[in-house]
């Protein structure tokens, strides 16, 4: 019987989204729950960082998720011999107050940004972005709500969404003219 640190691996190395400690744990079926899966990643990832290794298991999108370590990434677009994926000032605005301000309506978005927000939400649907959450039913023709998805915290590896930085933090950063999505 492998380990419970390889089966943890394993599981980490085919899954192609982050999966929680509790996931692992109902999966692997061997006793040790969430605290053992989570004593096993510990291992793993000071394993990876003493051999060196090209990667590591970081906390994304409410889970744990193999990824290549963020120094490398120069290397994997040389391989992909594609630029990455830009979001303009103005997407990244509009990702910004759904992130903020979810469920939000376009109208919403529109009023706090004071222009037309449907080709840009559009462009984040596509991305996988942002999702529509459900619909204002208390509103005449039932407006859509839009929210961000699991792929926006996995892209901005970001643990759930309170680990967006607040306002008080984002005053005290120079943003950045484009992001990129890897």
């Amino acid at each position: 019987m492998p380990s419970l640190k390889t089966i943890v691996e394993g599981l980490l190395f085919v899954s192609d989204q982050a999966l929680s400690l509790e996931k692992l744990a109902e999966i692997i079926e061997d006793g040790s729950g969430p605290e053992g899966v989570g004593r096993a990643i510990e291992e793993l990832n000071a394993e990876y960082a003493l051999a060196d290794r090209a990667f590591s298991i970081r906390e994304v999108a409410e889970g744990f998720q193999l990824r290549t370590r963020p120094d490398l990434a120069p290397y994997a677009l040389r391989l992909k011999r594609n630029t990455p994926a830009k979001l303009s000032k103005a997407a990244l605005e509009t990702l910004a107050v759904i992130a903020y301000r979810q469920p939000v309506l376009r109208a919403e978005i529109e009023k706090i940004r004071g222009v037309d927000a449907g080709g840009i939400i559009k462009t984040l649907l596509d991305k996988e972005l942002i999702r529509i959450s459900s619909r204002r039913e208390s509103l005449p023709g039932r407006p859509m709500l839009y929210s961000t998805t699991h792929k926006f915290l996995e892209t901005f590896e970001l643990s759930d969404l309170a680990s967006l930085p607040t306002i008080d933090e984002l005053d005290n950063i120079t943003p950045p003219s484009e992001a990129r999505l890897f």
